[in-house]
């Protein structure tokens, strides 16, 4: 059998043509493209057959010519919290994790796109393990459409790039995914409602800003200085706080600072008010995070009432913060940790042949 086309990795409008000329080609009726496309992300179906609607002999047909491959769920767990999280297997062997936050009528989704990370931030348990490969376009999407093919399903109304990997060095599959995400043909969730975190790619700031979508962008600080942001950073060398901060400027929307709270390392007052200026050079809202402690780190996390401190800190310096609260913390909560204890570590790979974004 020749190679088939993986429907879940072509845009909605570029699946439905496909499907037409399939459709029309067996003298079946054009809207039949229609029926299988809100069965990919709207209504998923697990395969083909489940499609009942199409007559018999158009499924053995799609069957034929086309996939729509899972990803396998490995594990899942439940905090008391109600924040789950979920480990995928994909289909080469490599995992992801993905994460469900419920927040009252609320449920954000915290997606991966690469697996692993080669960014080796000093406080991610995701970096400590390495980069393995970016992920495919429908790997991406499909953390989502799985959770609509869970019995029950799990309903997502947000979708955050805050799982393993840095999604902006691997835009070549996340644009794509950003308009599956998106599309009312797709999984229809509203742009504002998604959110791509980054530690300051600057292309790939770029391209998401030439996007005509309202996509939020969250930037990973983490350290209000070059010193110590190079320390607990890497990537900064490459694009030192300066730029990012340029960058943040240049976006045309809203950027929110993710910050991770590390006791006595990046949380004394002097940070805040380091913090500060640089938000208010931006506009930025602040998102304080305290630290998962664990996946072999040794950074400790910063007290709650220091964290209060700090907040205020902000507040006073006229710049909007909040809290992040802290969830799943019975749960291997930490991005990784559950991918080590289930799989264990491997060794990485580079990841030159993934390469940087380049904006055309």
């Amino acid at each position: 059998m020749p190679d088939r086309l993986n429907l879940l990795n072509l845009p909605p409008a570029d699946a439905e043509r496909v499907l037409r000329e399939l459709a029309t080609s067996r003298g079946e009726p054009a809207y039949r493209a229609a029926q299988v496309v809100r069965r990919l992300w709207k209504n998923p179906a697990p395969g083909f057959a489940e499609m009942t609607e199409l007559p018999a002999v158009l499924r053995v047909s799609l069957a034929e010519h086309f996939t729509i491959p899972r990803l396998e769920l490995v594990t899942r767990q439940q905090s008391v919290d109600g924040t789950q999280k979920f480990l995928f297997r994909l289909p080469d062997g490599q995992a992801i994790e993905t994460v469900m936050i419920p927040d009252g009528s609320r449920a954000t989704l915290c997606i991966s796109s690469q697996a692993g990370c080669a960014l080796q931030c000093a406080f991610c348990a995701t970096g400590r393990m390495g980069f393995q490969r970016n992920l495919a376009t429908w790997e991406i999407a499909a953390q989502v459409r799985e959770m609509r093919l869970l019995d029950p399903p799990v309903p997502v109304t947000n979708v955050v790039f805050m799982g393993m990997g840095e999604p902006l060095m691997n835009w070549k599959a996340v644009d794509p995914a950003l308009t599956i995400l998106n599309s009312p043909d797709g999984l229809g969730i509203g742009a504002r409602h998604i959110t791509v975190s980054t530690v300051g790619v600057l292309p790939g700031i770029v391209a998401l800003g030439e996007r005509p979508e309202q996509f939020r962008l969250a930037i990973s600080i983490h350290a209000p200085s070059d010193a110590l942001r190079q320390e607990l950073m890497p990537i900064n060398t490459k694009y030192p706080l300066a730029a990012v901060i340029d960058a943040a400027k240049q976006f045309d929307r809203r950027v929110t600072f993710e910050y991770v709270m590390l006791g006595r390392v990046n949380d004394a007052t002097e940070h805040a008010i380091q913090l500060a200026r640089l938000a208010k050079e931006c506009r930025a809202f602040v998102n304080l995070i305290p630290l998962h402690e664990g996946g072999g780190t040794t950074f400790r996390a910063t007290p709650p009432a220091r964290i209060a401190t700090f907040a205020r800190e902000l507040r006073a310096h006229g710049v909007e913060v909040a809290v992040r609260k802290s969830r799943g913390t019975d749960i291997s909560a930490a991005c990784g940790q559950l991918r080590v204890e289930r799989l264990g570590r491997r060794p990485p790979r580079p990841a030159d042949q993934d390469g940087h974004v380049h904006v055309v």
